[in-house]
């Protein structure tokens, strides 16, 4: 790999990764802080805004009333940080910056996972066809620009602009030219910095090994139905070779650790010969590049094997659509109620020139729980 830099006190760093000293900096400039960099200030500014919090009660695959083992929003986003900065330390890419993305990546979903994602975005197109839609990813980028509000100069949390960029994984041509410097990359066909591509691998790492945790531990999923998919299987038989009458939890528990290494050890190794192999020496280098981070082709096509059993066998079992199908209609029948009579939202949430978005912005800030709640009270007799 290129030399690595080193700072003092610093992780060595490659030439070929972000450095907060020379970011494109913030919508809003910024004395610096004292005790830290402006990558380590945006982190510490994600875990402690109110959307982070929020995650705690938002869904992952399981309602969060479901279970209390179950994932949700928040336990997924720290163990997709926890990943993605082993990967960047090994890398020698900024670790600071890396987790940042990481930990903001899900700030914009709604309450019941995807199938929330996918009713609020049928709401948008229904009743604004024009009006940009709904989409998880971009949202998460409106909670960090404008949406937040703990700042007495600005709206947001004027993050930096590669956090910014690494939290919008995609977008389309339309949303990008309405962006600015964020969107200006899809635009071009450039690559987010390597700190963004290695947090976004992270976040897959994370959802299909706990999803498998999950569905074991609610019953919905077997060691038998796993273990034809061979990246699944070739490292159950292994532990069941070294630990010959273990026990199922730590038999899982053994194996989801095992696939989560090996991910990360792949995963690392192709990007290191992809980086050698472009020859890339600066994150502007990075971005002209093709995708460099990446996995093997045998692990990717290990991977969707493993993810196409998800889908069938996890989240379109019956009792998971069950939920998923009670979820929709609670955010269709909310979102259609305050759209119908906007005097039912609170009075911060009126906006008569942006009634639609601010109410898709309201939405999308609810955890379960909360959204439950308020379908309760505008739908149930028994509340009155």
């Amino acid at each position: 790999m290129p030399e690595a830099e080193r700072g003092a006190g610093s992780p060595r760093r490659a030439r070929y990764a972000c450095a907060a000293v020379s970011s494109r900096g913030r919508r809003y400039a910024e004395p610096p802080a004292r005790d830290r960099n402006d990558y380590q200030r945006d982190r510490d500014r994600i875990v402690h805004c109110g959307a982070f919090r929020r995650l705690e009660y938002k869904t992952q695959v399981f309602l969060n009333h479901e279970g209390d083992l179950f994932r949700t929003r928040l336990t997924h986003s720290l163990e997709v940080a926890q990943i993605a900065r082993s990967v960047a330390r090994a890398l020698a890419l900024d670790e600071d910056l890396t987790e940042a993305i990481a930990l903001a990546h899900d700030l914009g979903h709604t309450p019941f996972g995807h199938a929330g994602q996918d009713a609020l975005a049928a709401c948008m197109r229904s009743r604004e066809p024009g009006g940009g839609g709904f989409e998880h990813n971009l949202q998460s980028l409106r909670v960090v620009d404008r949406l937040e509000e703990r700042y007495a100069a600005f709206d947001g949390l004027n993050l930096c602009f590669e956090t910014r960029e690494g939290v919008l994984k995609h977008c389309s041509r339309r949303n990008a030219e309405r962006l600015g410097d964020v969107g200006e990359r899809f635009l071009r066909g450039l690559q987010p910095s390597l700190e963004a591509q290695v947090a976004n691998l992270a976040d897959e790492i994370a959802y299909n090994n706990h999803d498998i945790d999950d569905g074991v531990r609610s019953g919905l999923l077997s060691l038998e139905q796993l273990e034809v998919v061979p990246f699944f299987g070739g490292h159950l038989a292994a532990v069941r070779t070294a630990y010959p009458g273990l026990g199922d939890k730590r038999l899982l528990a053994e194996t989801i650790r095992r696939m989560i290494s090996a991910l990360i050890a792949d995963l690392v190794e192709q990007t290191g010969t992809r980086i050698r192999a472009s020859g890339v020496d600066s994150p502007d280098e990075v971005r002209a590049a093709p995708p460099l981070a990446a996995f093997s082709t045998p692990v990717r096509e290990q991977l969707a094997q493993l993810q196409q059993l998800l889908r069938v066998a996890l989240y379109r079992h019956p009792r998971v659509l069950r939920s998923t199908t009670k979820a929709s209609r609670v955010l269709r029948e909310l979102f259609d109620a305050y759209a119908d009579d906007p005097r039912l939202l609170p009075l911060e949430h009126r906006r008569p020139q942006r009634q639609l978005r601010a109410i898709a912005d309201y939405v999308a800030g609810m955890t379960d729980r909360y959204a439950i709640r308020e379908h309760r009270k505008l739908f149930s007799v028994h509340d009155w």
